[in-house]
């Protein structure tokens, strides 16, 4: 016999054909890989007025589902959760954070569902999520923005900077508001995540440059290599490398994930600074806090750590940890 389990959506779909199709419920079970009980339930439980429609039984059987969760998390652990939701920490980081400091812990499913039905009851919980649109891709491999020059391939790129094993090798983009106004230089670091942004006044090289060398000099002792993409405003790398005493790579034209790392976080950071927007309208405080409430957050992939844990110490707080 075989054991029971949920039914998805694209399950639902499938069982709302063949049934229309004039398949018995037996035949239905045996054709998705599920115990005809299952369907049995199923036909019973999420039955509407005008007969099975996949998408309301799959409304109705989550709504069902969260009803049961709610009652097994507090009102005071939905309201803690609530509270890091509204400081876009997303589901997946609230289930690790909990974990991380030894509070009982809720699945990002769950943290789901429970958006959804505060958003079919009216609310706004949802409008925190990350929102990530499909980027158009670019086809063709010829560089038609004039070569850089002394501009040295991530070919040559020392193999250690691909371990992540280290602090200090960095990844450099920038990030455009409106055309001809001010600009925003991103900087993060690979093993750590740690991410600094600064406004330069448009994206000229001498701009650029000025902003990355002012802002990366503190920490130069932790700058041994950056990578960019092959936009023009990197034309003064050898300046950099002087400057920061780092070495300077420059990714395959139309590479964008060979500095993926960089283009994750410039998606996080449209969350903030959506296109269009203009940069002039921030002021420098307004940028650091947007930074801030990034290098805040745990990350998975850092073990549910923060940025400013692993790259500033361990005693910098987790957003909303306090």
């Amino acid at each position: 016999m075989r054991a029971y389990h949920r039914l998805t959506e694209g399950q639902r779909n499938q069982v709302y054909a063949l049934k229309k199709a004039g398949l018995k419920q037996y035949a239905i079970a045996d054709q998705i890989g599920v115990n005809k009980s299952t369907i049995s339930r199923e036909f019973k439980r999420n039955t509407g007025l005008r007969g099975y429609r996949p998408k309301q039984a799959h409304r109705l059987a989550c709504s069902r589902q969260a009803q049961i969760c709610r009652t097994r998390i507090s009102d005071a652990a939905w309201t803690g959760i609530e509270k890091m939701i509204r400081e876009e920490l997303s589901p997946e980081q609230i289930t690790g954070h909990l974990k991380d400091i030894g509070e009982p812990s809720v699945s990002p499913e769950w943290i789901y569902q429970h958006l959804y039905a505060d958003k079919r009851n009216g609310g706004d919980l949802h409008t925190h999520l990350r929102c990530q649109k499909q980027r158009r891709k670019r086809y063709g491999s010829t560089e038609r923005r004039g070569q850089i020059k002394n501009r040295v391939s991530i070919e040559k790129r020392p193999a250690i900077v691909d371990l992540r094993s280290r602090v200090g090798d960095w990844e450099a983009d920038t990030m455009i508001g409106k055309q001809g106004h001010s600009v925003l230089v991103t900087l993060v670091e690979r093993k750590t995540r740690f991410t600094v942004a600064i406004k330069a006044v448009n994206k000229t090289a001498r701009a650029v440059t000025d902003a990355i060398c002012e802002h990366l000099k503190p920490h130069q002792e932790r700058v041994l290599t950056l990578t960019y993409d092959n936009g023009r405003e990197f034309a003064y790398h050898e300046e950099i490398a002087r400057e920061l005493t780092a070495e300077g790579f420059f990714a395959h034209p139309y590479h964008s994930w060979e500095r993926g790392l960089n283009e994750n976080t410039n998606g996080l950071i449209r969350q903030y600074i959506p296109k269009g927007k203009d940069i002039d309208d921030l002021s420098d405080e307004d940028v650091a806090k947007i930074i801030e409430k990034i290098n805040s957050r745990p990350r998975k992939c850092l073990g549910f750590k923060t940025p400013n844990q692993l790259f500033l110490g361990p005693k910098q707080h987790v957003a909303l940890a306090s």
